[in-house]
């Protein structure tokens, strides 16, 4: 971020190519929050649907997830997600950062789940997928870089 002010309203998003997660979050207030997940053809989102989202919220910064490899090197989403980020910044002319997002749907997958007893989840292993995890991953993405 190039601005000499920090951020107060952010938005950020976990990319993905049928869906994206969103959150948003008060860096003054400390708070943050899952927003509904946008839906997306090919990895495009309807930008009409961000620019709803940009008059409720009147972000002044957004994040976007970045699912770069293990190993720390640009996957092929990750390079669709990070030209989400250039469109974002392009039409809204408000700036975006890049945010590691290794293992992020995983981790709130796995807290979704823990504790529930394995005999209760037999079977449902299409349920798992169904669960919408995406804006939270996005609020995960968002509270590891306010944490930061």
């Amino acid at each position: 971020m190039n601005s000499k002010q920090e951020p107060n309203r952010v938005l950020a998003f976990d990319y993905g190519l049928r869906q994206i997660g969103v959150a948003v979050g008060s860096t003054f207030m400390g708070t943050t929050q899952p927003l509904p997940v946008l839906l997306a053809r090919d990895g495009v989102p309807s930008w009409a649907e961000i620019t709803t989202l940009l008059r409720e919220w009147q972000p002044d910064h957004f994040l976007v997830g970045d699912p770069i490899n293990m190993d720390g090197t640009p996957s092929d989403i990750s390079l669709r997600a990070q030209k989400f980020a250039r469109r974002l910044e392009g039409r809204f002319k408000i700036g975006v950062t890049m945010v590691d997002e290794r293992l992020t749907s995983f981790a709130v997958k796995h807290e979704r789940f823990t504790g529930i007893d394995q005999r209760q989840t037999k079977g449902r292993g299409s349920d798992f997928k169904k669960e919408p995890v995406d804006s939270l991953a996005a609020e995960l993405i968002l509270k590891d870089w306010m944490n930061t």
